[in-house]
């Protein structure tokens, strides 16, 4: 049974992250980005995925303003994908948002310029959700890297 529970220690949050990300070459595979993921997500809302105790995904919750939050980051190990624990973690965020009466909910993610089995599953993961793409930023990451940046209005 996979349970989900919000972390507050700013290390276990981080070796969540650095764990999971690490274990995602195929989403994850630049250095600096897990880095900076890794460091960034201490001071974020973030909720983890646990089977038996053991960390198996996670989404860090980072607020932008008044009225937006973002899924800064979301990760979870291959082997436990396609059992509904995204969803659940996306629902995390969603609370988040009702909470505090945040009106939309925005991820970034690879565009489909480039071209990705991985990322073209994860563009259709969350547009099942209720995503929407908004806008193609393409020096965002870097060029080789064209963010997609996609966006679900929350009802509060």
């Amino acid at each position: 049974m996979i349970e989900i529970q919000e972390i507050y220690s700013p290390d276990e949050k981080s070796d969540i992250c650095n764990d999971i990300l690490r274990a995602l070459p195929e989403w994850f595979g630049i250095e600096s980005a897990i880095v900076d993921y890794t460091n960034n997500v201490k001071m974020m809302t973030f909720y983890a995925a646990f089977d038996r105790g053991k960390p198996v995904g996670f989404v860090a919750v980072k607020a932008h303003n008044l009225h937006t939050s973002e899924a800064y980051v979301m990760g979870i190990l291959k082997e436990y994908h396609k059992q509904g624990i995204g969803k659940r973690l996306v629902v995390c965020c969603e609370n988040y948002c009702k909470e505090h009466n945040m009106e939309f909910l925005t991820v970034k993610t690879l565009d489909e310029a480039c071209e990705s089995d991985s990322y073209r599953q994860t563009r259709l993961f969350y547009t099942s959700l209720g995503f929407k793409p908004l806008e193609v930023l393409p020096l965002h990451w870097d060029e080789s890297n064209p963010c997609l940046f996609m966006a679900k209005h929350i009802d509060v």
